[in-house]
């Protein structure tokens, strides 16, 4: 972390893009100038990945104080206050956004519920209520459609031609509540607030970013209840 705030503090120092309250536009007259303002370019672009609504004005300010070497902040103290934000403060305003946006979700959506937990559903076919999974060792063949807040699509199992095969207990606590709510042939949409789907760790392979609320178009194919399968197997 250390190191990420120091790498962060040098590229910014590097923005040729910022003005030195001039207000004028950046002149690209020599190559020199050009690649300062590709690095401001893409400092800026990184900047937009962590927090779109971060002070530009602010960030410049830094920058011209460093290259005056009267930086308003000793660099641990920056550090410090960097991981704190990073570490607590940014989560916290993530999860806030978060309850905001499914409670409205809900508030203007009458067909949805919400759980305990903040899943908030649409139960779209009931299913077999004989064939509900309810113990972690119930397996389920399911079929969904995963994507983020944003509609982006991160998996769709009809695109791929695939089925999940699993246990109750092997799901996310998200999802496995979502399926609790539906049988054998049951259909829900569920929007899962990220406390009960991939944290504030996320998931880099699939794609999914920290503290990130998904949506998931669930179809339950199949249930194998663990209690029928042990007496089958008792009675062989």
């Amino acid at each position: 972390m250390k190191k990420s705030c120091i790498l962060l503090l040098l590229a910014a120092a590097f923005a040729g893009a910022c003005s030195k309250k001039s207000g004028g536009d950046a002149k690209l007259r020599t190559d020199v100038d050009s690649v300062a303002y590709v690095i401001g370019m893409n400092v800026g672009m990184n900047l937009m990945r962590m927090d779109s609504t971060i002070n530009v004005a602010a960030v410049c300010e830094g920058i011209r104080d460093v290259f005056r070497q009267s930086p308003k902040l000793t660099v641990e103290a920056a550090e410090t206050f960097y991981l704190s934000y990073v570490n607590y403060a940014l989560p916290q305003k993530a999860l806030a956004y978060e309850e905001q946006f499914l409670a409205d979700f809900a508030k203007s959506n009458r067909s949805y519920a919400r759980t305990s937990s903040g899943v908030t559903y649409a139960v779209e076919a009931v299913g077999d209520q004989e064939l509900v999974p309810a113990a972690d060792r119930d397996s389920v063949i399911l079929r969904y459609v995963l994507s983020t807040r944003d509609g982006r699509q991160l998996h769709s199992s009809y695109e791929r031609g695939d089925s999940l095969r699993t246990t109750l207990g092997d799901l996310g606590r998200g999802v496995k509540e979502a399926l609790k709510l539906i049988g054998k042939g049951g259909k829900i949409d569920a929007w899962i607030p990220s406390s009960a789907a991939y944290g504030a760790e996320g998931d880099e392979q699939l794609g999914v970013q920290p503290n990130a609320t998904l949506h998931y178009e669930i179809e339950l194919v199949e249930v194998d209840k663990y209690a029928t399968r042990s007496r089958r197997n008792n009675l062989r």
